[in-house]
């Protein structure tokens, strides 16, 4: 239900906001309005959910419309997978799903373009725990969070690095790349 209430929130601002721009304003930019990222990451865990911190992974989608030419806004959908292992030989993955509202604002207007940005939204836990052969799969909670980013796209390629605050633990670094559909210069 939290994640239909974001998602209608999300679109309705992005239908307001394009409500407001005005036809000549609209034509003054020079990339198109509505973009698409997808994007492959590595994740560094940091927190208490376990002694022997192993590596993770993430995969990010994100719709983004484009207020102007430096800021955009978007909608974050991300998994995570956080591996962790104990004293006693027993491995736990944790696994994240985050949904959160984004801003990114472009340093520069052309070519290489830097950016740095921010999100907010709700990150669903869950754990996958396992000893002697046996997994089992423990629901968790589901916990606001944010979490800062910076990067830079060249073309429709695009890498970035943010650090999520997802709450109970869990939180951690991840370096993503991709590339993104659309958005390009008109």
């Amino acid at each position: 239900m939290k994640k239909s209430i974001l998602l209608f929130a999300f679109l309705g601002f992005a239908l307001l906001s394009k409500a407001q721009t005005t036809t000549a304003a609209a034509s003054d930019g020079i990339y198109h309005t509505f973009k698409f990222d997808i994007g492959l990451g590595y994740a560094i865990p940091s927190g208490a959910s376990g002694s022997g911190t192993k590596a993770g992974a993430t995969f990010t989608l994100q719709p983004h419309y484009r207020l102007s030419d430096d800021f955009a806004i978007g909608l974050r959908i991300e998994g995570a997978g956080l591996g962790y292992e104990n004293e006693f030989g027993k491995t736990k993955v944790s696994l994240l799903e985050s949904y959160c509202a984004t801003g990114e604002y472009y340093l520069a207007k052309d070519g290489f373009r830097p950016f740095v940005g921010a999100g907010l939204g709700f990150f669903d836990q869950s754990s996958l725990a396992a000893s002697n052969g046996n997994a089992a799969l423990v629901n968790g909670a589901t916990n606001f969070g944010l979490f800062p980013e910076v990067g830079f796209e060249v073309g429709h390629f695009r890498m970035s690095a943010d650090y999520d605050i997802a709450g109970s633990g869990n939180n951690y670094l991840a370096f993503k790349i991709g590339a993104f559909f659309g958005g390009g210069k008109k």
